[in-house]
């Protein structure tokens, strides 16, 4: 089993991604409107959002682990790969253009939350290599 840390770090995050992608500022809030992120309105959605990314995120690794260690250490790195060029991906799209005046918070938000499936997947990845079990 996971040490109850990392829930614990990951939980925090996750209700911390929510509060910042749900309070965007003046310019943030008319570009939710326009653009219909109805997922993001209010706290509980993005709450919402975020937690069903990171419950999907975890379901993932730990289904990883039950195709073999070798199987599964080359789909979590291809998961860590691909949710790393999402990190860097909304760092750049997210600080650059319209999005940089949508506020400090909502940009941190959003690239906070390709930056926790990089941690479950990085997590699960040291896990896999150490050949600890998942109880």
């Amino acid at each position: 089993m996971r040490s109850p840390f990392f829930y614990v770090v990951l939980l925090v995050l996750v209700v911390l991604d929510g509060w910042l992608l749900a309070h965007p500022n003046l310019i943030g809030r008319a570009g939710v409107f326009f653009f219909d992120y109805t997922y993001l309105e209010t706290f509980p959605k993005a709450l919402g959002t975020v937690a069903v990314v990171a419950g999907l995120a975890l379901l993932i690794a730990g289904l990883a682990r039950q195709l073999g260690q070798a199987i599964g250490i080359g789909l979590v790195v291809a998961l860590l790969a691909l949710s790393g060029y999402w990190l860097i991906d909304s760092f750049t799209t997210y600080n650059a253009g319209v999005y940089k005046l949508t506020g400090a918070g909502f940009r941190a938000g959003a690239i906070l939350l390709p930056g926790i499936c990089f941690l479950i997947f990085g997590e699960k990845l040291l896990t896999l290599i150490q050949g600890k079990s998942a109880r």
